[in-house]
């Protein structure tokens, strides 16, 4: 199978990571709606949330939750948007939970998703950075 997010998890496709553990990965996305969104993936392959395994469900949780602090720790975030496509508008077919920093005022209604850029890899991966040292350990 040919899955960039597998091969992000694997290590074969660079990445600016924010989280690598057994489970799970978790990186920039590289067309944020905002600077710091994040996507969390499985670090093996499952195609929607509705095939993830029952054993994965918590973690996953429990990661998304830490990642979300993060963003608030890490980034001056306010809050952020958490949220999981299922099929429709999910870009990739390896399912991913997006974490998204939120301030008041920033621009995003609804489900419109507007998308930004990173101006350098050196701008991108300080955010990455950012994240990793606020990050809580895994309980």
């Amino acid at each position: 199978m040919d899955c960039t997010f597998c091969a992000i998890a694997a290590g074969t496709i660079p990445a600016d990571l924010v989280l690598d553990e057994p489970d799970f990965v978790a990186f920039l996305d590289r067309r944020p709606v905002f600077k710091g969104h994040v996507l969390l993936v499985p670090r093996t392959h499952v195609h929607t949330l509705l095939d993830l395994p029952e054993g994965l469900s918590a973690g996953l949780t429990d990661t998304s939750r830490r990642l979300a602090a993060a963003a608030v720790a890490g980034l001056g975030a306010q809050g952020t948007f958490v949220a999981v496509n299922n099929v429709v508008s999910q870009s990739v077919p390896h399912l991913h939970v997006h974490v998204v920093p939120r301030t008041k005022g920033d621009g995003l209604r609804g489900f419109f998703w507007p998308r930004t850029k990173y101006s350098s890899d050196e701008e991108s991966a300080s955010y990455a950075a950012r994240l990793a040292a606020a990050l809580e350990p895994a309980s």
